[in-house]
């Protein structure tokens, strides 16, 4: 079996779908790894390591692949070279990328999409998304400290004592969490919000204090909050202002993958923010949780400056390759049974990440979109 590890070409991608202290692991499973050429160097990683791991470096790496491990989704010109029946392991935005899945279907390709593994306890191994967001929480903490210009902790001197900074995490999923603890770490006092009732105890046990609203939780499925209605959304708002107003520095991580993020703190909100006060978006990619951010950039909105995230786990290829390569060597385990690559579709999680399979699109909601824009 040929198992190929795809160079990524999406601008600002540095990560590489498999690191080299996995390679052996894969060998034991039965397979061939072949790797294009520079895959590995935004990520630090030469051809040698690869060869020195045991996988062969090859510029003809798609070609008769099995198998083929991307971290973004294939081009539509490597989609056509590869075999009819080749599985590809990648992030699938499907939503952004139905061309794409259209591609896949006619080819014959079977795409598993790492955003699609079910949030199941047999599949936390797999969670390629909490994964990344570990990394995304740990680095919007550290560009907060970054672009504030006064400590994170506490400082007590013969000349004086400088007080905390006052920070403020809005979401405390795996992202949030991550900021808190990273924040906190710095010395930093932390306050967070959430709408889901379990995140109260989880940002205590971080070390935060947990923000009341006295507003109705938004329990959603998959761990992630509901969508809230425009009314709750304005009240939530308002609610939030003096605590937004009182931050030296604003995280937010709210995102649901797939949908537009919610916008949590509006223009207005961050105006009233102190003079040298930094908002950090996490979620700038899928729209923003701040009105007027823009991904990949730094704006000024009233005294404050706001960061929109673009790609964060990218900022970190290292280790968020890492960590993303052994999400994609267990979800390759659970492929491969007996030496040979026999995804098993009665198994919740193959049918849960699978978009297309024999000339098929199996997710509902993809082949639901891509009919509609076919007609």
């Amino acid at each position: 079996m040929r198992l190929a590890v795809a160079k990524e070409t999406r601008e600002g991608e540095t990560r590489v779908a498999m690191v080299p202290e996995l390679v052996g692991k894969l060998i034991a499973l039965g397979y061939e790894v072949v790797v294009e050429p520079g895959a590995g160097r935004g990520a630090l990683v030469t051809d040698d390591d690869y060869a020195a791991a045991g996988a062969v470096v090859d510029e003809r790496a798609l070609d008769e692949a099995d198998l083929v491990v991307a971290v973004q989704p294939l081009t539509p010109a490597a989609v056509r070279r590869l075999r009819r029946g080749t599985v590809t392991v990648s992030f699938l935005p499907t939503g952004q990328e139905l061309g794409l899945v259209a591609d896949l279907r006619d080819c014959g390709v079977t795409s598993l999409a790492m955003e699609l593994v079910p949030r199941i306890s047999r599949a936390q191994s797999m969670d390629a998304l909490s994964s990344q967001s570990l990394v995304s929480g740990y680095r919007c903490a550290i560009v907060a400290a970054g672009l504030l210009r006064r400590f994170f902790p506490l400082n007590m001197t013969a000349a004086g004592t400088v007080q905390p900074a006052e920070v403020v995490v809005l979401g405390a999923g795996v992202a949030g969490l991550q900021a808190i603890a990273t924040s906190k770490r710095l010395g930093a006092v932390v306050r967070a919000y959430d709408v889901r009732t379990v995140a109260a105890e989880e940002i205590r046990s971080m070390g935060a204090k947990a923000i009341e609203l006295d507003l109705p939780a938004l329990e959603g499925a998959g761990g992630y909050a509901r969508e809230m209605t425009d009314e709750r959304a304005a009240l939530q708002q308002e609610l939030l202002t003096p605590w937004v107003a009182g931050a030296d520095a604003l995280i937010t991580t709210a995102a649901v993958p797939g949908r537009q993020a919610p916008i949590l703190v509006t223009a207005a909100m961050v105006e009233q923010m102190k003079p040298g006060s930094v908002v950090v978006d996490l979620a700038a990619d899928s729209g923003g949780n701040v009105e007027g951010v823009v991904a990949g950039e730094v704006v000024r909105i009233g005294n404050a400056q706001v960061w929109g995230g673009r790609n964060v786990p990218a900022q970190m290829p290292g280790p968020a390759s890492r960590l993303y390569a052994q999400n994609v060597l267990n979800l390759v385990a659970l492929l491969t049974h007996d030496g040979a690559l026999a995804p098993d579709f009665d198994d919740e999680i193959v049918v849960g990440a699978c978009v297309t399979h024999d000339g098929a699109v199996r997710h509902e909601p993809t082949r639901t979109a891509l009919e509609g824009a076919d007609q």
